[in-house]
């Protein structure tokens, strides 16, 4: 099941006896466990039939007596069992989810990774319950994530600010939902799109020197633009992590590599090649194929490993961010 999916059927109360809600990423987990506790039950009625546990403070025995309680004047009970992946022996709680009573509804919350999906009790919970896995987002599908989440609130997002929040946020969702967040209370009246402009006075984030275009400029080879963000970023070096510009550059030539092999360079082919959730996402990559050919790609890769090496002191006593940033520049492009 998807995430929308299983939020549809939970807001249509269309509930199952147990719930694993597994992966490296915790956005998704948290917020369909939060959702649970507050659907399920009418607050009136959880002090006496909704308990939260922690997998390091209990155990299987205790949790099969507590699931097989029944619930007090209300028809469900619920448990849920945050950090389950703390719980030792949690396999043994397949004797239980074999028949699971009818009027509990068990949640596992097991974070920072997944459980063993070959063990007993996946198959138990994949016959009587639910099983969603909540996995990490590559960094080059950030920026197609924002543009859908943008769209769950009402709103819209161009590409270039997506780009940017994706670029100075990571892949970390609850970091990006509550930076959106900011952005909606901050959005003027009656106003539907997140701009570059709101993104600068609310996130300070440059709207005209940030990691989005000095990657548009590597790509079309605007030596110019390039060294005057290069210089921006040498000057505000708190807002421009040089380790963040380096992944940045990574993940888009590690991306090229495999744009040489693409039987359709289109824009479309390429987004379908990389995963990309449209078309726009690809320009780049478009520009990139013809400005760079695979060799020099490779060299291109090989040169941000050296210099991300270099900027965690190997190799490099004394040489600044600012200055190993343009001289890997400077390489890149010649």
């Amino acid at each position: 099941m998807t995430f929308e999916q299983l939020k549809s059927d939970i807001l249509a109360r269309r509930f199952k006896p147990v719930y694993l809600l597994m992966g490296e990423e915790s956005y998704y987990i948290d917020e369909l466990t939060d959702l649970l506790i507050n659907t399920i039950l009418p607050e009136e009625e959880r002090d006496f039939n909704q308990t939260i546990l922690y997998g390091r403070d209990t155990d299987v025995r205790t949790l099969i007596t507590s699931a097989r309680a029944f619930p007090m004047m209300s028809e469900y009970q619920v448990i849920v069992v945050k950090e389950a992946q703390d719980m030792s022996k949690l396999d043994d709680l397949s004797i239980y989810v074999q028949n699971p009573l009818a009027s509990t509804i068990l949640v596992l919350n097991y974070k920072n990774g997944t459980y063993d999906k070959r063990k007993k009790l996946s198959a138990e919970i994949n016959k009587h319950g639910v099983i969603f896995e909540s996995a990490k987002i590559p960094d080059y599908k950030m920026a197609g994530f924002i543009g859908s989440f943008v769209q769950t609130k009402g709103l819209t997002i161009d590409g270039k600010s997506a780009q940017m929040l994706a670029d100075y946020l990571g892949n970390d969702l609850k970091k990006i939902a509550n930076e959106l967040d900011k952005l909606l209370l901050a959005m003027p009246q009656g106003s539907k799109q997140i701009t570059a402009e709101l993104i600068e006075q609310n996130i300070g984030i440059s709207k005209d020197y940030n990691n989005f275009e000095l990657l548009k400029s590597v790509v079309q080879k605007d030596i110019v633009k390039m060294n005057q963000i290069a210089d921006y970023f040498e000057k505000n070096p708190k807002n421009n992590p040089y380790i963040l510009t380096l992944t940045v550059l990574f993940n888009f030539f590690s991306n090229l590599m495999i744009c040489y092999w693409a039987k359709d360079k289109s824009e479309q082919g390429l987004a379908n090649e990389l995963g990309l959730r449209s078309s726009f996402q690809a320009k780049d990559y478009v520009m990139g194929v013809r400005n760079y050919n695979a060799f020099k790609c490779m060299e291109i890769v090989s040169l941000l490993r050296n210099y991300d090496a270099k900027g965690k002191g190997v190799g490099n006593v004394s040489t600044p961010d600012g200055e190993l940033l343009k001289e890997l520049l400077y390489k890149i492009t010649h």
